[in-house]
């Protein structure tokens, strides 16, 4: 079909001047079309309707159509073949996106599914009238926003005579208000009698456009005069007429014949019978049947759980013109949404009316004073409208979408087991999308990539890492423990995995300054004068878009994959043998691998001891959780019991990031309250009530009790959240570890002695209790500049030799993450003059200057570790704008941390779990013996209390 795919582009004409320019105006549209969908519910009652035709008096699954013996050559396209005959599914109904009785004043409408193969269906639209009262999608939209939620005739007058006029103009609306009276004013008896018509074109192959209708075949009985007080007197007259005899319709198509009788993009301009004759050419019948039967019935609520699409077609008879192209994007949001697989969250009338004054007061106090240098609560609602401007202004989704809208088969239902459980490898979380967050989706961005080939090696990554990054004596984070470096990679792994190639295939070479000496990059290798750095697998774009697009190989939701892995395969392989519910483990620790000793797990890569007791500590608790839920539900099944214990580990992994790491690492008075405030909501005050309700009422619940909400782009983790997380500098090199009982020193490592399979080693002879206690009362490294592990500049992985700070330079520049400069101008920050504004540390200024020829050159890793954060923050502010932007749409997004965070999904056992849990339960539940050590009134993150060894055995300790 390439040549009709080409012929049809001369009837077409693209908003915005092409495809995708118009896909976003669609995009909008078809959240605008979900509002209309919740005002109707608002006026009607009940649940989500379709947004336009909620209510169907006839709904058949057993029609036939049958195209005519002598059908003209021309139209013998596809599944129009002469005396071809196929089953057909029929809803006839009434236009309204509220459901009212049938005398209302109201187009009706037909919806016919043809069945060809299994593969294969035609979803043909019509309506009672031969045009639309809408030109375009944007005139269509305005109508319907006018008229949402008007069920009186006073609250329709007002949408008529005010909204719609404002929204289109006043020629524009008198127009539409004709084309309406006009459809409306027409008395109708039965749906059998009506005729109803396309509106919209469509491509018939070579043909070219038509437009179809459907007409009562002659010679059937008239309508009876109805009792049109009986709301459902439409559905009972045809119920009558079919107990009798068949309905019976022709299928027509008129011919385009030029752009000013019969156009493609204007719906209201009607092809009129006297230019292009309607020529019959199928005829569809409705057998004659009881449809007050049991099994009519049956049928009448399957077809309603149905989402009808002009696009369920093939490319031979794709819909044309600017009205059917955003059905497509629209049909599909609003059928999303009335089945529950997508929702829309209201912003209420008095944020809406505050939003942009209060953001604008906010916007300019911050020029002059930064948001934590105020009191704690105008710093809380600071935060909110900064949040709020991110949302807007740094969700770019950069997946490769369809534009312009491609015909396609009808999509395979939802499977109902991924109703209730989370996926293998990250699909169906977002049940209108089931590929969206998934294993391979692409990661997104928060700024508008900058692709410089040209400073790819500017300044040599390798003096940046030597003169800024290099560690020269360990600077501690006193305010954390090890386990705060620990349980960050065991999230990171979770959240992101860049696909290598392998390095002999394909690598970045890095050339070694004058003077830096040889370097090996394989163990035994020769020495050369260059690092290799295995290059990312990059996703192909179209057209001439630069390299720097790429597939996320774990799934971008809080899904625990480190723990369970990322597709059925390796989940099943890491479970107990023969279908048991529970992760395998021996003596309590991870079973071991391959060659190298790093264990079985979800993800293993960059394995270390720290890393080991993260992924033990969680696999018994898997463990644990299965055990609770097989005694409590002792009929639920292993598989059920798996799935459960997924969810509930998964919650719980989320919320002691939210609620506790995050606070630990950011302590400040208002992170801990805002974070609180995302996984429970805020402080039960009057003055929190009241600020939040005028401002971001959304927030007067923690998220797991609100509806799932991707704001202006399609989740997914991006490459600007990738960089932020590089926390390499958390990592010590050496560690002591010491028993826990007497505080005893039992052995000191270099992190290489307990880094790969020796890790494993290392944990079973040091166990979990006495390894959680080393870290526990050990100092992470702090988040700053000359703090990079020396042990991570020069390391083995997967038969490479690393210098992991290169790398992380590297790979930042290659994605195409903004320099620091424009990295925090693209997050509303003012951009900086001079490398004195960089720091306040004069040996730092120095330093960059030595490197870099402008501030504008200065890497973003580099900015970000130099900037001076705020007070008890571990990272600086730049950062933490991505952090508040990504950390409530990880939870906002997902609907088994918000919709499906409920009883009925995760059990009532599963929900106490989660909420009375936290890093401290998990700790005691699997090291009860550690109760003692724990910080009393600070998280698990915070430093443990000391057991200091006495010389007679016995205790002595400190805090």
């Amino acid at each position: 079909m390439a040549e009709s795919g080409q012929q049809d582009q001369q009837y077409e004409r693209y908003e915005g001047g092409s495809p995708e320019a118009e896909r976003l105006v669609f995009e909008r549209l078809a959240r605008e079309l979900m509002n209309v969908q919740v005002s109707n519910r608002r006026a009607g009652g009940g649940g989500i309707t379709r947004a336009f035709h909620a209510k169907a008096p006839v709904a058949v699954e057993n029609a036939r159509l049958r195209f005519h013996d002598d059908l003209p050559a021309a139209l013998r396209v596809g599944f129009a073949q002469p005396g071809a005959e196929y089953t057909a599914t029929v809803r006839l109904s009434n236009a309204s996106g509220i459901r009212q009785g049938d005398g209302s004043p109201d187009l009706r409408g037909a919806a016919v599914r043809v069945r060809v193969s299994e593969g294969e269906s035609h979803d043909l639209l019509a309506t009672s009238y031969p045009v639309s009262h809408a030109r375009n999608a944007r005139e269509f939209v305005a109508f319907a926003k006018a008229m949402a939620g008007a069920r009186t005739p006073l609250r329709k007058a007002f949408g008529l005579f005010v909204k719609l006029p404002l929204a289109v103009g006043l020629g524009t609306a008198n127009r539409m208000r004709k084309n309406v009276r006009s459809a409306t004013r027409h008395a109708v008896n039965s749906l059998a009698t009506e005729t109803y018509w396309s509106r919209g074109a469509i491509l018939w192959g070579d043909a070219g456009p038509v437009r179809y209708l459907l007409r009562p075949a002659p010679g059937g009985p008239p309508g009876s005069a109805p009792d049109r007080t009986d709301p459902q007197f439409l559905a009972r007259e045809f119920a009558r007429r079919l107990a009798t005899t068949d309905v019976v319709f022709d299928l027509c198509v008129q011919r385009y014949l030029d752009e000013r009788h019969t156009p493609v993009e204007d719906a209201a301009v009607e092809w009129r019978d006297s230019v292009t004759p309607a020529l019959a050419i199928a005829r569809l019948t409705i057998p004659r049947q009881d449809l007050n039967s049991a099994e009519a019935r049956s049928a009448a609520r399957r077809i309603e759980e149905l989402a009808f699409n002009p696009w369920y077609t093939t490319d031979e008879f794709r819909p044309l013109g600017n009205i059917n192209r955003a059905r497509k994007t629209a049909y599909r949001a609003s059928s999303a949404h009335r089945l529950g697989q997508r929702f829309v969250t209201r912003e209420p009338l008095q944020n809406r009316l505050l939003d942009r004054p209060v953001g604008t007061a906010f916007a300019l106090l911050n020029r002059y004073i930064p948001w934590h240098r105020l009191p704690v609560r105008l710093s809380l609602l600071n935060l909110v409208f900064l949040r709020k401007v991110l949302r807007r202004l740094n969700l770019v989704d950069t997946e490769v979408r369809e534009a312009p809208p491609k015909a396609q088969p009808v999509p395979e239902p939802v499977p109902e087991r991924l109703r209730t459980e989370r996926s293998y490898d990250g699909t169906y979380n977002d049940l209108s999308d089931p590929g969206m967050g998934a294993v391979g989706a692409a990661f997104g961005r928060n700024l508008k990539p900058e692709y410089r080939p040209d400073l790819f090696d500017v300044p040599n990554p390798v003096t940046v890492s030597r003169e800024l990054l290099y560690r020269e004596s360990f600077v501690p984070a006193t305010s954390l423990n090890v386990l705060a470096a620990a349980w960050i990679q065991f999230q990171v792994h979770d959240w992101v995995n860049h696909r290598r190639y392998k390095l002999g295939d394909r690598s970045v070479e890095v050339p070694l300054p004058p003077g830096s000496g040889p370097w090996y990059n394989t163990p035994g290798g020769p020495a050369e004068n260059v690092m290799r750095i295995a290059e990312n697998e990059g996703l192909e774009q179209p057209g001439n878009r630069p390299p720097i697009l790429f597939g996320n190989y774990a799934s971008h939701w809080w899904d625990g994959s480190e723990v369970y892995g990322g597709d059925e395969q390796t989940a099943r392989f890491l479970r107990e043998p023969d279908g048991g519910a529970e992760l395998r483990l021996e003596d309590g620790h991870l079973p071991p691998g391959g060659a190298n000793g790093v264990p079985l797990t979800g993800f293993n890569e960059s394995w270390w001891m720290g890393l080991s007791a993260m992924h033990t500590l969680f696999a018994r608790e898997h463990n644990a959780v299965c055990h609770a839920l097989r005694a409590e539900y002792p009929s639920m099944s292993e598989e059920r019991i798996y799935h459960t214990a997924r969810l509930v580990v998964s919650a719980l992994i989320a919320k002691i990031h939210t609620v506790e790491w995050t606070p630990a690492i950011l302590a400040t008075e208002a992170i801990d309250i805002g974070l609180k405030t995302n996984w429970q909501g805020p402080p039960r005050s009057w003055l929190n009530q009241l600020g939040l309700w005028l401002f971001e009422a959304h927030s007067l619940t923690g998220i797991p009790k609100t509806l799932p909400d991707h704001h202006t782009a399609p989740y997914s983790l991006t490459e600007d959240f990738t960089t932020v997380y590089r926390m390499h500098p958390l990592i010590p090199d050496d560690f002591e570890l010491r028993e826990h009982s007497f505080g005893q020193r039992l052995q000191t490592v270099g992190f290489l002695d307990i880094h790969g399979g020796a890790a494993e080693t290392q944990i079973r002879k040091t166990g979990l209790a006495n390894s959680l206690y080393s870290f526990g009362i050990a100092h992470p490294g702090a988040i700053t500049l000359h703090n990079f592990p020396r042990s991570l500049q020069h390391f083995e992985r997967e038969g490479e030799i690393i210098d992991l700070s290169v790398v992380d330079l590297v790979r930042t520049r290659r994605r195409g993450v903004p320099r620091y400069n424009d990295f925090r101008a693209g997050l509303h920050k003012p951009r900086l003059r001079s490398f004195e504004e960089v720091s306040e540390n004069p040996e730092t200024v120095a330093r960059l200057k030595d490197v870099y020829r402008s501030v504008d050159e200065i890497d973003t890793v580099v900015g970000l570790f130099a900037e001076n954060p705020p007070t008890g923050f571990g990272f600086s502010d730049t950062a933490f704008r991505v952090f508040i932007l990504m950390a409530s749409r990880r939870l906002q997004s997902d609907r088994f941390l918000t919709v499906d965070y409920r009883p009925e999904i995760y059990t009532p056992l599963g929900i106490d779990w989660v909420e009375k849990g936290g890093m401290n339960s998990v700790i005691l539940r699997h090291c009860p013996e550690l109760a003692a050590l724990l910080p009393r009134e600070a998280s698990a993150f915070a430093p443990w209390r000391t057991v200091r060894p006495t010389g007679n055995g016995g205790l002595s300790d400190k805090t």
